[in-house]
């Protein structure tokens, strides 16, 4: 009688345990609307760097170094989408070797393969194209917004290479950021074998598995 007992009161103190554990958090829902820039200061606090991880055709992750101060809008809507969850699921639609690599579109989700509307989702909002801040250049490894010619919404793309004169000539495309770290997982995925390479649909879907929004420090720039 006296075992049971004792085994009767393990079961309750694990029982009581559990239940007295901080359960995971639930992401934020996603927003509905663009930032103002009054909302994107709250947002952009301690959010310094994105950590992209991604799997498929290609594993690995690769850090951005997020430009709140020069792009307030983009950066907060970024990172507002990244905390929601927002780009977990979605693959790199459009690579476009010694161009660009561009992901965004939520309705990625649902295609394993090219249709007719690839490329064209969004958030359900678009918001102000800011202009690249004074400095900034679309270099390799530049991050900057993907838009409609009207307004922004969810897609951004990597620079891979100085696009500096093509990109300024043909419209704006918001710098919020720079890729850091994780050189080679970039290299990858733009090596990604597609449909064509002027329509850069890949064959090897690279899929984003989450972005994790952090204050830094922002790691040294390497190539590992």
């Amino acid at each position: 009688m006296t075992s049971v007992r004792r085994i009767g009161a393990v079961a309750l103190v694990a029982v009581l345990a559990a239940c007295s554990a901080d359960p995971s958090p639930s992401p934020p829902p996603c927003p509905t609307g663009g930032p103002t820039l009054a909302s994107a200061q709250a947002t952009l606090e301690d959010a310094e760097l994105a950590t992209v991880t991604v799997s498929g055709g290609v594993e690995g992750e690769f850090d951005i170094e997020l430009y709140g101060d020069q792009a307030p809008l983009a950066t907060a809507n970024f990172v507002s989408l990244a905390r929601c969850g927002f780009y977990d699921g979605v693959w790199f639609h459009r690579v476009l070797a010694g161009f660009v690599i561009q992901v965004g579109d939520p309705n990625t989700k649902t295609h394993t393969s090219d249709w007719d509307d690839l490329g064209k989702g969004g958030p359900g909002y678009g918001f102000e194209i800011e202009q690249p801040a004074p400095g900034l250049r679309y270099d390799q490894y530049t991050v900057a917004m993907a838009n409609n010619t009207v307004a922004n919404g969810s897609q951004w793309f990597v620079c891979l290479a100085d696009l500096d004169r093509a990109l300024r000539a043909v419209g704006a495309y918001t710098i919020f950021g720079e890729v850091v770290n994780g050189f080679d997982v970039i290299d990858q995925i733009a090596a990604v074998p597609v449909n064509d390479p002027e329509v850069g649909v890949p064959l090897e879907l690279v899929t984003i598995d989450r972005v994790e929004i952090s204050s830094g420090p922002s790691p040294s720039p390497s190539g590992d």
